[in-house]
Protein backbone atom coordinates (compact mmCIF):
# COMPACT_ATOMS: atom_id res chain seq x y z
CA UNK A 1 0.00 0.00 0.00
CA UNK A 2 1.18 3.54 -0.69
CA UNK A 3 0.11 7.00 0.33
CA UNK A 4 -0.18 9.83 -2.17
CA UNK A 5 1.07 13.30 -1.23
CA UNK A 6 -1.61 15.82 -0.22
CA UNK A 7 -1.96 19.31 1.17
CA UNK A 8 -4.44 20.76 3.60
CA UNK A 9 -6.84 23.26 2.09
CA UNK A 10 -5.54 26.70 2.95
CA UNK A 11 -2.70 25.39 5.11
CA UNK A 12 0.74 23.75 5.17
CA UNK A 13 1.54 20.23 4.07
CA UNK A 14 -0.57 17.71 5.89
CA UNK A 15 0.91 14.72 7.70
CA UNK A 16 -2.50 13.17 8.13
CA UNK A 17 -4.06 10.52 5.97
CA UNK A 18 -4.01 11.40 2.27
CA UNK A 19 -7.11 12.46 0.38
CA UNK A 20 -6.92 9.19 -1.53
CA UNK A 21 -5.42 5.83 -0.57
CA UNK A 22 -4.43 3.09 -2.99
CA UNK A 23 -5.31 -0.48 -2.17
CA UNK A 24 -3.93 -3.59 -3.86
CA UNK A 25 -4.80 -3.79 -7.56
CA UNK A 26 -4.32 0.02 -7.71
CA UNK A 27 -7.97 0.76 -6.87
CA UNK A 28 -8.40 4.33 -5.61
CA UNK A 29 -10.45 4.44 -2.42
CA UNK A 30 -11.58 7.67 -0.80
CA UNK A 31 -11.42 7.66 3.02
CA UNK A 32 -14.85 9.30 3.10
CA UNK A 33 -16.28 6.30 1.25
CA UNK A 34 -14.59 3.98 3.70
CA UNK A 35 -16.47 5.73 6.49
CA UNK A 36 -19.71 5.83 4.54
CA UNK A 37 -19.81 2.18 3.52
CA UNK A 38 -17.64 0.76 6.32
CA UNK A 39 -15.30 -0.96 3.85
CA UNK A 40 -12.17 -2.22 5.64
CA UNK A 41 -8.98 -1.01 3.97
CA UNK A 42 -7.08 -3.92 5.51
CA UNK A 43 -9.50 -6.89 5.74
CA UNK A 44 -7.12 -8.80 8.02
CA UNK A 45 -6.08 -5.80 10.16
CA UNK A 46 -9.21 -4.04 11.44
CA UNK A 47 -7.10 -2.17 13.99
CA UNK A 48 -5.20 -0.37 11.22
CA UNK A 49 -8.45 0.37 9.41
CA UNK A 50 -9.90 2.00 12.54
CA UNK A 51 -6.78 4.11 13.04
CA UNK A 52 -6.90 5.31 9.44
CA UNK A 53 -10.57 6.17 9.72
CA UNK A 54 -9.95 8.06 12.96
CA UNK A 55 -7.07 9.94 11.32
CA UNK A 56 -9.37 10.95 8.49
CA UNK A 57 -11.99 12.26 10.93
CA UNK A 58 -9.38 14.32 12.78
CA UNK A 59 -8.03 15.64 9.49
CA UNK A 60 -11.52 16.65 8.37
CA UNK A 61 -12.14 18.44 11.66
CA UNK A 62 -8.80 20.22 11.39
CA UNK A 63 -9.71 21.36 7.88
CA UNK A 64 -13.01 22.78 9.10
CA UNK A 65 -14.89 20.28 6.95
CA UNK A 66 -16.42 18.24 9.75
CA UNK A 67 -19.78 18.99 11.35
CA UNK A 68 -19.94 21.15 14.48
CA UNK A 69 -22.44 21.10 17.32
CA UNK A 70 -23.20 23.96 19.72
CA UNK A 71 -25.82 24.59 22.44
CA UNK A 72 -28.73 26.57 21.03
CA UNK A 73 -28.64 29.21 23.76
CA UNK A 74 -25.08 30.11 22.72
CA UNK A 75 -26.19 30.96 19.18
CA UNK A 76 -27.83 33.95 17.52
CA UNK A 77 -29.49 34.02 14.12
CA UNK A 78 -28.43 36.99 12.03
CA UNK A 79 -30.23 38.13 8.89
CA UNK A 80 -27.68 40.22 7.00
CA UNK A 81 -28.99 42.76 4.49
CA UNK A 82 -27.21 45.12 2.15
CA UNK A 83 -29.01 48.40 1.45
CA UNK A 84 -30.94 48.98 -1.77
CA UNK A 85 -29.40 50.74 -4.74
CA UNK A 86 -28.24 54.25 -3.87
CA UNK A 87 -27.41 57.17 -6.13
CA UNK A 88 -23.73 56.53 -5.33
CA UNK A 89 -24.02 53.03 -6.82
CA UNK A 90 -25.30 54.49 -10.09
CA UNK A 91 -22.47 57.03 -10.28
CA UNK A 92 -19.89 54.52 -9.05
CA UNK A 93 -20.81 52.15 -11.88
CA UNK A 94 -19.87 54.91 -14.32
CA UNK A 95 -16.69 55.93 -12.50
CA UNK A 96 -15.45 54.11 -9.41
CA UNK A 97 -13.85 57.30 -8.07
CA UNK A 98 -17.35 58.67 -7.54
CA UNK A 99 -17.56 56.54 -4.39
CA UNK A 100 -14.92 58.81 -2.86
CA UNK A 101 -16.82 62.04 -3.48
CA UNK A 102 -18.24 63.70 -0.32
CA UNK A 103 -21.62 64.37 -1.96
CA UNK A 104 -22.25 60.63 -2.23
CA UNK A 105 -21.13 59.73 1.27
CA UNK A 106 -24.68 59.77 2.66
CA UNK A 107 -26.42 58.77 -0.56
CA UNK A 108 -30.17 58.18 -0.68
CA UNK A 109 -31.93 55.29 -2.39
CA UNK A 110 -32.81 55.53 -6.07
CA UNK A 111 -36.33 54.69 -7.33
CA UNK A 112 -34.93 51.26 -8.27
CA UNK A 113 -33.52 50.96 -4.75
CA UNK A 114 -36.99 51.53 -3.30
CA UNK A 115 -38.39 48.89 -5.65
CA UNK A 116 -35.76 46.47 -4.32
CA UNK A 117 -36.84 47.38 -0.78
CA UNK A 118 -40.48 46.65 -1.63
CA UNK A 119 -39.53 43.26 -3.09
CA UNK A 120 -37.49 42.30 -0.02
CA UNK A 121 -40.28 43.44 2.29
CA UNK A 122 -42.70 41.16 0.43
CA UNK A 123 -40.25 38.26 0.80
CA UNK A 124 -39.68 38.63 4.56
CA UNK A 125 -43.44 38.71 5.12
CA UNK A 126 -44.20 35.75 2.86
CA UNK A 127 -41.53 33.53 4.43
CA UNK A 128 -42.57 34.47 7.98
CA UNK A 129 -39.28 36.16 8.83
CA UNK A 130 -40.97 39.43 9.79
CA UNK A 131 -42.70 37.69 12.71
CA UNK A 132 -39.49 36.17 14.09
CA UNK A 133 -37.09 39.12 14.08
CA UNK A 134 -36.73 40.67 17.54
CA UNK A 135 -34.46 43.59 16.62
CA UNK A 136 -33.28 45.47 13.53
CA UNK A 137 -29.83 47.08 13.63
CA UNK A 138 -28.90 49.51 10.88
CA UNK A 139 -26.01 51.67 9.81
CA UNK A 140 -26.87 55.34 10.49
CA UNK A 141 -26.42 56.37 6.85
CA UNK A 142 -29.52 57.42 4.91
CA UNK A 143 -29.59 54.55 2.41
CA UNK A 144 -29.45 51.92 5.15
CA UNK A 145 -32.01 53.73 7.30
CA UNK A 146 -34.38 53.90 4.35
CA UNK A 147 -33.82 50.20 3.61
CA UNK A 148 -34.30 49.10 7.22
CA UNK A 149 -37.50 51.08 7.68
CA UNK A 150 -38.86 50.15 4.27
CA UNK A 151 -38.26 46.41 4.76
CA UNK A 152 -38.94 45.91 8.47
CA UNK A 153 -41.11 48.91 9.42
CA UNK A 154 -44.87 48.92 9.95
CA UNK A 155 -47.56 49.44 7.37
CA UNK A 156 -48.57 52.77 5.87
CA UNK A 157 -48.85 55.50 8.49
CA UNK A 158 -52.16 57.07 9.42
CA UNK A 159 -52.09 60.41 11.22
CA UNK A 160 -52.20 59.83 14.97
CA UNK A 161 -51.16 62.23 17.66
CA UNK A 162 -50.16 59.46 20.08
CA UNK A 163 -47.93 57.45 17.71
CA UNK A 164 -45.24 59.25 15.68
CA UNK A 165 -44.29 57.77 12.28
CA UNK A 166 -41.16 55.68 11.89
CA UNK A 167 -40.36 57.59 8.69
CA UNK A 168 -41.97 60.86 7.64
CA UNK A 169 -43.28 61.34 4.13
CA UNK A 170 -40.69 62.11 1.45
CA UNK A 171 -37.78 61.45 3.82
CA UNK A 172 -34.51 61.96 1.96
CA UNK A 173 -36.39 63.11 -1.15
CA UNK A 174 -37.77 59.60 -1.45
CA UNK A 175 -41.24 60.61 -2.65
CA UNK A 176 -42.49 57.84 -0.38
CA UNK A 177 -45.40 58.02 2.08
CA UNK A 178 -44.92 57.88 5.85
CA UNK A 179 -44.17 54.51 7.45
CA UNK A 180 -45.71 53.43 10.76
CA UNK A 181 -43.81 52.07 13.75
CA UNK A 182 -46.71 49.82 14.76
CA UNK A 183 -46.42 46.03 14.62
CA UNK A 184 -42.72 45.99 13.78
CA UNK A 185 -39.52 45.19 15.72
CA UNK A 186 -37.48 48.02 17.25
CA UNK A 187 -34.96 49.57 14.85
CA UNK A 188 -31.72 51.08 16.17
CA UNK A 189 -28.81 52.76 14.36
CA UNK A 190 -25.31 51.67 15.38
CA UNK A 191 -22.10 53.45 14.37
CA UNK A 192 -19.98 50.29 14.30
CA UNK A 193 -21.68 48.90 11.20
CA UNK A 194 -21.55 52.03 9.04
CA UNK A 195 -19.62 52.35 5.78
CA UNK A 196 -16.94 54.78 7.00
CA UNK A 197 -16.34 55.33 10.69
CA UNK A 198 -15.58 58.92 11.73
CA UNK A 199 -15.73 60.63 15.09
CA UNK A 200 -17.66 63.76 14.05
CA UNK A 201 -18.38 65.76 10.93
CA UNK A 202 -15.72 68.21 12.11
CA UNK A 203 -13.04 65.56 12.68
CA UNK A 204 -9.88 67.16 11.28
CA UNK A 205 -8.19 63.75 10.96
CA UNK A 206 -10.83 62.45 8.57
CA UNK A 207 -10.35 62.93 4.84
CA UNK A 208 -13.16 62.34 2.37
CA UNK A 209 -10.89 60.61 -0.16
CA UNK A 210 -9.29 58.18 2.32
CA UNK A 211 -11.02 54.94 3.25
CA UNK A 212 -10.39 52.58 6.12
CA UNK A 213 -8.11 49.68 5.23
CA UNK A 214 -9.56 46.21 4.80
CA UNK A 215 -8.00 45.19 8.11
CA UNK A 216 -9.54 48.16 9.92
CA UNK A 217 -13.01 47.42 8.55
CA UNK A 218 -12.66 43.74 9.52
CA UNK A 219 -11.51 44.67 13.04
CA UNK A 220 -14.50 46.99 13.42
CA UNK A 221 -16.77 44.21 12.18
CA UNK A 222 -15.44 41.78 14.78
CA UNK A 223 -15.95 44.42 17.47
CA UNK A 224 -19.53 44.81 16.26
CA UNK A 225 -20.10 41.04 16.42
CA UNK A 226 -18.76 40.96 19.98
CA UNK A 227 -21.12 43.79 20.87
CA UNK A 228 -24.04 41.72 19.59
CA UNK A 229 -23.49 39.33 22.50
CA UNK A 230 -24.42 42.10 24.92
CA UNK A 231 -27.90 42.08 23.37
CA UNK A 232 -30.57 39.75 24.72
CA UNK A 233 -32.26 39.25 21.32
CA UNK A 234 -31.64 35.92 19.60
CA UNK A 235 -32.84 36.72 16.06
CA UNK A 236 -31.57 40.00 14.64
CA UNK A 237 -31.67 41.70 11.23
CA UNK A 238 -28.65 43.85 10.32
CA UNK A 239 -28.90 46.37 7.48
CA UNK A 240 -25.49 47.62 6.41
CA UNK A 241 -23.02 47.88 3.50
CA UNK A 242 -21.33 45.42 1.16
CA UNK A 243 -17.79 46.35 2.18
CA UNK A 244 -18.53 46.01 5.87
CA UNK A 245 -20.27 42.66 5.38
CA UNK A 246 -17.67 41.16 3.05
CA UNK A 247 -14.63 42.10 5.15
CA UNK A 248 -16.27 41.08 8.43
CA UNK A 249 -17.48 37.72 7.14
CA UNK A 250 -14.13 37.05 5.51
CA UNK A 251 -12.45 37.50 8.91
CA UNK A 252 -15.04 35.35 10.69
CA UNK A 253 -14.67 32.59 8.09
CA UNK A 254 -11.00 31.92 8.76
CA UNK A 255 -11.79 28.74 10.73
CA UNK A 256 -14.28 27.46 8.14
CA UNK A 257 -13.73 25.20 5.16
CA UNK A 258 -12.44 27.34 2.24
CA UNK A 259 -15.58 26.70 0.19
CA UNK A 260 -17.79 27.87 3.07
CA UNK A 261 -15.60 30.92 3.66
CA UNK A 262 -15.94 31.80 -0.02
CA UNK A 263 -19.72 31.46 0.22
CA UNK A 264 -19.87 33.62 3.34
CA UNK A 265 -17.73 36.51 2.15
CA UNK A 266 -18.83 36.83 -1.47
CA UNK A 267 -20.19 40.12 -2.81
CA UNK A 268 -23.63 41.21 -1.57
CA UNK A 269 -26.06 42.51 -4.20
CA UNK A 270 -28.26 45.49 -3.38
CA UNK A 271 -31.04 44.43 -0.99
CA UNK A 272 -29.67 40.88 -0.77
CA UNK A 273 -30.48 39.02 2.46
CA UNK A 274 -28.47 36.12 3.87
CA UNK A 275 -29.32 34.31 7.10
CA UNK A 276 -26.48 32.98 9.26
CA UNK A 277 -25.85 31.70 12.77
CA UNK A 278 -23.15 33.11 15.02
CA UNK A 279 -21.83 31.11 17.98
CA UNK A 280 -20.48 32.38 21.30
CA UNK A 281 -17.52 30.06 21.90
CA UNK A 282 -16.15 32.14 24.77
CA UNK A 283 -19.25 31.69 26.97
CA UNK A 284 -18.98 35.42 27.66
CA UNK A 285 -22.37 36.71 26.62
CA UNK A 286 -24.93 33.95 26.71
CA UNK A 287 -28.01 33.48 28.82
CA UNK A 288 -29.09 30.12 30.14
CA UNK A 289 -31.17 27.91 27.88
CA UNK A 290 -34.93 28.41 27.87
CA UNK A 291 -35.63 25.05 26.21
CA UNK A 292 -33.23 22.58 27.89
CA UNK A 293 -34.87 20.25 30.42
CA UNK A 294 -33.02 18.25 33.12
CA UNK A 295 -35.14 15.13 32.57
CA UNK A 296 -35.19 13.76 36.11
CA UNK A 297 -37.24 13.84 39.31
CA UNK A 298 -36.17 16.88 41.41
CA UNK A 299 -34.15 16.28 44.59
CA UNK A 300 -33.19 12.72 43.77
CA UNK A 301 -32.16 10.20 41.15
CA UNK A 302 -34.65 8.41 38.95
CA UNK A 303 -34.93 4.66 39.39
CA UNK A 304 -33.41 2.49 38.21
CA UNK A 305 -31.36 4.20 35.51
CA UNK A 306 -29.76 7.02 37.54
CA UNK A 307 -28.83 4.75 40.44
CA UNK A 308 -27.21 2.25 38.11
CA UNK A 309 -25.39 5.03 36.32
CA UNK A 310 -24.08 6.52 39.58
CA UNK A 311 -22.82 3.11 40.69
CA UNK A 312 -21.05 2.64 37.36
CA UNK A 313 -19.38 6.06 37.55
CA UNK A 314 -18.29 5.31 41.10
CA UNK A 315 -16.62 2.08 40.01
CA UNK A 316 -14.89 3.84 37.12
CA UNK A 317 -13.57 6.54 39.48
CA UNK A 318 -12.13 3.95 41.86
CA UNK A 319 -10.58 2.07 38.94
CA UNK A 320 -8.81 5.18 37.61
CA UNK A 321 -7.43 6.01 41.06
CA UNK A 322 -5.86 2.58 41.50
Amino acid sequence: MRKSQSKKLGGPDSQSVSQSLTWSRDIEISPSRLLLFNIPLFPHRPDITILLQLAYILSAMDNGSGPSLFPLHRCKTLHLVRHGQGIHNVEGAKNYKAYMKPEYFDARLTPLGWQQVDNLRKHVHECGLSKRIELVITSPLLRTLQTAVGVFGGEGYKDRTDVPPLMVANAGNSERPSISNLNCPPIIAVELCREHLIETDEDILWKADVRETTEEVAARGLKFMNWLWTRKEKEIAIVTHNGFLSHTLNALGNDCHPSMKKEMSKHFSNCELRSMVIVDRSMAGSDSSTTDYPGKIPLGPDLPSDVADEKYRGKEKVRTQV
